[in-house]
């Protein structure tokens, strides 16, 4: 028996090719979040929702798995990346198990949000794996800028793929599995149809306030405004993933948190850290202020590269440090958080004094819709980029002695 299912698994891997070939042709279904919502609370229905999740996850997964094989083979080859890529085959796999299947049976939908657990649960570490991944690549193997911009290039693709995937599968799984979220009871799945964005705002800060005690004995403090100019007399609120804007702020007020500490660490007080958050008619935007001393105007580039990182890096199990840590990795994929539902995270740095980080989302939930990576021939494009002469002078780092082109007399 064990042997027929041995025969029967490799066959199945010989096909996963020509399935990728296949779901790859068909761009992905951006939903937005009305849809998911509408979706979640009105229509909600388990076979709609099977159907299309077992068309959808397909051909997201096939997508950016072609992508994955335009990476620089030497990256390819490195254990980390290659445990990632059998994870996406294996989940190819399990999601092809239920194309055939029988919406009507109720122990095939029951099947199928045990399967989305288990394809969760195996994508938990995907994010830290690949860094390690990237962590291998650069060990090992000299870097060009062309290969960077690649790598840059792809990486921001393949975890908003994941982040979209996730959101699929969680919004199944939490509507469907029967259960009610005690601690937020009026979520439709990860959804909050009324997200009260302050409340967002002081948890993310009280969490990154603790984690800064812990390691520094001392925090600032935190100065927090509103600016609603469609009702002055209420609070903020959105329809949003309220654990994606947490992500997001917990990223920022470390970050300021650790800037103004190492920057004022003589001084008996800190300068607080000061966030707006304001709504109008297109955008929600929260602005987090501090007095961290800024970074040079050249080097925020590199904040947001995957290639770069100002901390030391750590090992794949070392749980002492804080998420991510050392990888380099917080504000780039906070900023892909953002860019999800067609937002965006942009930082403004005054050297010398410290940085404005501005999260803009869309305040309507018919304007905040998916955005998602698709395989076409623009995107392999972006994998053939080769370095070209730069068409502006580059400045020396020393001032020309003009006394060398005097005119003798």
């Amino acid at each position: 028996m064990k042997f027929v299912r041995f025969i029967m698994k490799n066959a199945a891997l010989t096909s996963v090719p020509k399935h990728i070939d296949h779901f790859s042709k068909f761009s992905p279904s951006p939903l937005s979040m009305k849809q998911f919502l509408d979706f979640g609370s009105i229509n909600a229905c388990e076979k709609t929702s099977f159907n299309f999740l077992r068309q959808e996850l397909p051909v997201r997964l096939s997508n950016i798995m072609k992508e994955i094989n335009l990476l620089p083979d030497k990256l390819l080859t490195t254990p980390s990346v290659k445990m990632v890529q059998g994870w996406y085959v294996q989940s190819l796999m399990d999601i092809l198990n239920f194309l055939d299947k029988n919406p009507d049976d109720h122990k095939v939908l029951g099947k199928f949000v045990d399967a989305l657990v288990t394809i969760r649960n195996r994508h938990n570490d995907v994010v830290p794996t690949m860094a390690q991944g990237i962590l291998e690549y650069k060990e090992y193997f000299s870097q060009d800028p062309v290969t960077n911009q690649n790598i840059q290039y792809f990486l921001d693709r393949f975890y908003l793929s994941r982040i979209s995937i996730r959101m699929l599968i969680n919004q199944h799984t939490l509507i469907f599995d029967g259960n009610t979220n005690p601690v937020h009871p009026n979520t439709i799945g990860s959804i909050d149809p009324h997200c009260q964005v302050s409340d967002v705002v002081e948890d993310a800060f009280h969490s990154a306030k603790m984690l800064c005690d812990q390691y520094y004995l001392r925090s600032p403090e935190m100065e927090l405004q509103e600016r609603n100019s469609e009702d002055k007399t209420q609070s903020i609120s959105i329809v949003y993933v309220p654990s994606h804007l947490y992500h997001m702020l917990f990223e920022l007020f470390k970050n300021a948190m650790r800037a103004t500490i190492e920057t004022h660490e003589n001084s008996d007080e800190l300068p607080p850290i000061k966030v707006l958050v304001s709504l109008g008619g297109e955008d929600m935007s929260i602005k987090v202020s501090d007095r961290g001393g800024g970074v040079p105007f050249r080097r925020t580039d590199n904040l947001f590269s995957y290639m770069y990182s100002t901390a030391p890096a750590p090992q794949m199990g070392d749980h002492s440090r804080p998420p991510l840590a050392g990888f380099g990795y917080g504000l780039p994929i906070s900023r892909l958080y953002a860019k999800y539902f067609q937002g965006d995270l942009q930082l403004y740095s005054m050297e010398g004094y410290g940085t404005d980080a501005v999260v803009h989302l869309k305040a309507l939930s018919t304007d905040s819709v998916e955005r998602l990576p698709v395989y076409n021939k623009t995107a392999l494009k972006n994998y053939k980029v080769s370095q070209e002469a730069d068409d502006w002078c580059m400045p020396s780092r020393e001032p020309i002695d003009l006394s060398n082109f005097k005119v003798a007399k």
